[in-house]
């Protein structure tokens, strides 16, 4: 969902190019071989994990340098040895997170659900009431087992938003493992001509907020964490114009390899909002997600890259 050219190295440890027929050949054998692979007990990948995080935290310092500024940032409150142990457990998590979803391969809708326990009532409900449910989620680990579990679960359409991976036999293989038990995938950047008819009935669209935007000028600045961050505000201007309830999905572990996914309602009725006073709710939930589990979200993503300007407006809410 984020990061993806690290994500396919971390993983691959190859990219490929396009070479047309050679491009094929390349999905197929990927596919073939990594599958092949999946079918490797979870033990495996968890002590591989272990090793492979040890070596990005102790040797390569992968982005450590990001993780220990954006917890300083997050949890000023916490000494330097705690925050030292949120990053370790962050990276963790961080590597079992992308060697699991090798093992997602091969796994069934009833293998994900034996480790991850759904509490989808909130948006059940809605969906009885013949209400479209956009569903909010931040970057928490692991974040791959949505496609596994939710598409089934619902018996209304599930769609969710992504963008392409650079890499096309990468972008190629995820939308594959993301849409087989029957997500559907929309490109952000063909968002725009399809949400109307992803709302032209009752359905649930999945989509996460808590990324830099692109235009930081354009974005509306809040504090998160108590300090001035950008966030998008439209999956907010969408759900007023189809008036689309928003909930929250928070994902917790449980165990190592386990995790539970329960719904809380961010509004009801969006219409009676503004785009803002929308998106300071989601940033709400999203703090409180993260507070509750630091070491459970992706803090190698530089959340406060951008500097709040004197011409940007600071929105501190409802």
């Amino acid at each position: 969902m984020l990061d993806h050219d690290w994500q396919a190295f971390i993983i691959y440890g190859v990219r490929f190019r396009d070479f047309g027929g050679y491009l094929c050949h390349m999905y197929l054998l990927t596919r073939a071989g990594l599958w092949v692979l999946s079918l490797l007990p979870f033990a495996f990948f968890h002590a591989l994990s272990w090793g492979v995080a040890r070596i990005l935290f102790y040797v390569i310092g992968y982005r450590k340098e990001v993780v220990l500024q954006n917890l300083a940032i997050a949890f000023s409150d916490l000494t330097e040895n705690e925050r030292q142990q949120i990053a370790k457990d962050f990276y963790l998590r961080f590597t079992d997170t992308f060697l699991e979803s090798v093992k997602m391969l091969s796994l069934t809708n009833k293998g994900a659900l034996r480790r991850v326990t759904l509490d989808l009532r909130v948006v059940e409900q809605l969906l009885a009431e013949g209400r479209s449910v956009q569903l909010m989620v931040a970057h928490q680990f692991n974040w791959e087992y949505i496609n596994l579990t939710l598409p089934v679960a619902f018996k209304h359409p599930f769609y969710f938003v992504y963008r392409p991976i650079g890499n096309k036999v990468m972008d190629r293989l995820f939308l594959w493992q993301r849409t087989r038990l029957g997500g559907h995938a929309v490109s952000a950047d063909q968002f725009a001509a399809k949400k109307e008819m992803i709302f032209s009935r009752p359905a649930v669209l999945a989509l996460g907020a808590d990324q830099n935007p692109g235009r930081p000028d354009q974005a509306l600045w809040m504090p998160f964490f108590e300090k001035p961050a950008p966030f998008f505000t439209g999956p907010a201007k969408g759900a007023i114009q189809h008036n689309a309830a928003m909930v929250m999905l928070q994902m917790e572990r449980t165990r190592r390899g386990h995790y539970r996914f329960s719904t809380r309602l961010i509004c009801e009725q969006p219409r009676n909002y503004s785009p803002e006073q929308l998106t300071y709710l989601y940033k709400c939930e999203v703090e409180r997600v993260v507070k509750a589990d630091p070491a459970n979200y992706l803090w190698s993503h530089r959340r406060w890259r951008h500097q709040l300007k004197a011409e940007y407006k600071l929105y501190r809410g409802v």
